[in-house]
């Protein structure tokens, strides 16, 4: 057994589980507060790489004013699709909620197409590509700069918005309209306003996962498959769960990786949607999901 390149591939595919995880989180904030299942994560995420490609290739501008106007973006874009398509579907039956931001994601695709083009980029260098050694046992490890950076940019952005959460008022707030809607209407909490802000805290967290995912392996109308993993993701470690998605992202990128490597390709997604179906049949609320219990 060869230790060393054992130990590459585990970080390289830890690295894509922080990406899965930051995306996974963007689904997780949605439904914690609104109960919605966002099937439109995926092109979410496309579309961040592709407004950060706006900014950067076809304005100008550099690096590290393209990344903050793509995140406004994306807080402005989740506002907008709160207020216009999931509010108005308050009461109404989750499959129609569902089935809107199914349309929502073939919009994104068509948009995106219609305004850049189905070919794919490749986003303007902006993280460092000088190579990384980690010492270990066994030698030098190389790591991959672009995914070392990219998936330590995802855990600080996922860190932030843990706590948040736990310790920010409107993640207090968010928190109680998740656990009874009517009780947060009572005492005085606006649940649309927690609505909006999950939509725009989820948003900013997809547009964030697109633009590091896009330095890595470029951009393309098709990166919306990519959100078949996050939902895989946010199911494993609990649909509700900020920390499952951390816990799972990570979990996944690392037996995608091992598979990929030890099995071939086209094995990833055997492994992935495999481990689905033990985890549902054991705890079908997720490893950290709330376990709801209905009586009829």
């Amino acid at each position: 057994m060869d230790w060393l390149f054992l130990f590459e591939v585990a970080i390289a595919g830890l690295g894509a589980g922080g990406l899965y995880a930051l995306a996974a989180v963007g689904f997780v904030v949605v439904y914690k507060a609104t109960r919605v299942v966002n099937m439109a994560i995926g092109e979410i995420l496309m579309l961040g790489a592709f407004v950060f490609f706006g900014f950067a290739s076809g304005l100008g501008w550099p690096p590290w004013a393209a990344v903050p106007a793509a995140l406004v973006v994306g807080g402005l874009f989740g506002g907008v699709v709160e207020r216009t398509m999931i509010r108005p579907m308050l009461g109404e039956s989750p499959i129609a909620v569902f089935m809107i931001t199914v349309g929502l994601g073939s919009l994104l695709v068509g948009l995106v197409e219609l305004v850049w083009s189905p070919e794919p980029r490749r986003l303007p260098a902006f993280l460092p590509d000088a190579p990384i050694f980690l010492p270990t046992p066994w030698g030098e490890a190389y790591v991959s700069p672009k995914t070392a950076y990219a998936s330590a940019a995802a855990l600080v952005l996922i860190t932030g918005f843990m706590l948040a959460f736990r310790y920010w008022r409107g993640g207090v707030a968010l928190r109680a309209t998740a656990t009874d809607r009517g009780a947060a209407y009572t005492v005085g909490i606006n649940v649309p306003l927690v609505f909006a802000t999950a939509w725009i805290a989820g948003s900013v967290a997809a547009f964030g996962a697109g633009v590091l995912l896009g330095a890595i392996g470029g951009i393309s109308s098709t990166m919306g498959v990519f959100g078949l993993s996050v939902l895989v993701v946010v199911i494993v470690g609990g649909l509700d769960s900020l920390l499952g998605a951390l816990v799972a992202g990570l979990l996944i990128g690392l037996l995608e990786a091992l598979a990929g490597t030890f099995l071939g390709g086209e094995y990833k997604l055997l492994v992935t949607f495999g481990l689905l179906v033990v985890v549902l049949l054991i705890r079908p609320y997720g490893l950290f999901g709330t376990r709801e219990i209905e009586r009829l």
